[in-house]
């Protein structure tokens, strides 16, 4: 493991150094694209994207949720939310009705394909995050999900 270096004057020109690969930014990144790449091979034969199965695992997890409230859950800015929930709406996913209490607001559920395809992905999401902390010990895997709280 490099040694964690933080930005600091180099002695002999003053410039503060910078090596990329201990950036966090550039890390978080790379960690991203590992974690994304398996999800993608996990997801690949029902055409999802991680977003999508997120959405959709978070209304399995929660039942029904406004649109809004499930952009929140899942850390999507309202126009990324709206394209997620009108292209599982399209695959027949996930039902929209109106809120009874307040027609303005859209209440999202899983249809029951949608409920299958969730059931069917969660192994394989499972597997996913063994993978992506596969060279972490038990120890390591608890403070780096614990770290991960906290930064986000």
């Amino acid at each position: 493991m490099p040694e964690v270096m933080t930005e600091r004057a180099n002695k002999s020109s003053g410039r503060v150094a910078f090596q990329l690969e201990e950036q966090v930014a550039h890390l978080l990144r790379r960690a991203h694209q590992r974690a994304s790449s398996l999800f993608i091979n996990q997801l690949s034969t029902h055409h999802l994207t991680p977003t999508q199965f997120f959405a959709m695992a978070r209304l399995h997890e929660k039942g029904r949720l406004s649109q809004n409230l499930l952009g929140r859950e899942t850390a999507m800015d309202p126009a990324t939310i709206q394209g997620v929930i009108q292209r599982l709406n399209e695959k027949g996913y996930i039902r929209r009705t109106p809120d009874p209490m307040d027609r303005r607001r859209m209440v999202l559920e899983l249809t029951e394909s949608g409920q299958g395809v969730v059931q069917s992905l969660i192994e394989g999401a499972i597997q996913v995050n063994d993978e992506v902390i596969a060279p972490l010990d038990d120890l390591e895997r608890n403070e780096f999900i614990r770290l991960l709280h906290k930064v986000t």
